[in-house]
């Protein structure tokens, strides 16, 4: 790992350290339904993709590490209104504190008020997480496979899969491909943004797609700041994006972002 990714993952168990002496896993293992059923990812997007439209995971964040505060105005729950109001096939939530202003708080919020599939974006390097991701009310989890080494990884993503929880795997080079090409989820995320530096290139899913299996569900991540980028990247077979800050920059376009038409 980089230094700035290093960094978030090393916060990250120190802040965990923390939650789990005010609340156990094993409260969230009591009281955590491994039947609820989940809003299922691959249903959203195979209906969209029925209905001849690209597949938008829209993001709800107030800040970043790369673009500082996004939102001065933030409100999570009319943001989320927005998207789905506009056709938003999925919503993506950081609920990152220290970097990026989010909380699981506006999650459970959003929660209440909307049946489409909850992505939950954040720093998930422990177990922990994956149940009480459960618990708050998510549908999919994120696993960044620069952040974990790959028997970590597997093992996160088979209690996600014991809860019931779908499963992201994102990746931004051919290692971290490679590994997450042997874990048993369907959707392969690719950053074009590199973690440990920031920086941006959406030619890295042009460059990397041609070594996935077709039966995948690829989704490009980041950078994307026209329709004219989300038709040029669907030419290479991709089957969705994730868009968080040209969505939430761009509120008055929502409609033109959430409604490409796949032809």
């Amino acid at each position: 790992m980089g230094n700035i990714l290093e960094k978030i993952c090393e916060d990250k168990k120190i802040f965990l350290e923390k939650e789990k002496r005010k609340k156990s896993i094993n409260f969230f293992i009591k009281n955590t339904s491994k039947k609820r059923k989940i809003h299922d990812f691959k249903k959203a997007f195979d209906k969209n993709l029925k209905k001849g439209r690209m597949p938008v995971i829209s993001e709800i964040k107030k800040k970043s590490p790369s673009q500082g505060k996004i939102n001065k105005t933030f409100n999570p729950v009319k943001i989320a209104n927005k998207y789905q109001t506009n056709g938003a096939t999925c919503l993506s939530i950081l609920t990152d504190e220290k970097y990026f202003d989010g909380s699981l708080s506006h999650l459970k919020k959003v929660r209440k008020i909307t049946k489409l599939p909850i992505l939950r974006k954040d720093f998930i390097i422990d177990n922990y997480q994956v149940i009480e991701s459960k618990y708050c009310g998510v549908d999919c989890i994120l696993l960044i496979m620069a952040a974990l080494e790959k028997n970590h990884a597997k093992d996160l993503e088979a209690t996600a899969i014991e809860y019931g929880l779908n499963v992201l795997l994102e990746v931004h080079n051919d290692k971290e491909l490679e590994q997450a090409l042997d874990l048993k989820s369907n959707f392969i995320g690719i950053n074009n943004r590199n973690l440990k530096t920031l920086k941006v290139n959406i030619n890295n899913t042009k460059k990397l797609i041609k070594k996935i299996p077709k039966k995948k569900y690829v989704i490009s991540e980041s950078g994307i700041k026209s329709v004219d980028d989300m038709i040029d990247l669907w030419s290479y077979g991709i089957k969705g994006f994730l868009i968080g800050e040209t969505l939430l920059k761009n509120q008055f376009e929502l409609k033109n972002f959430l409604n490409v038409k796949t032809k």
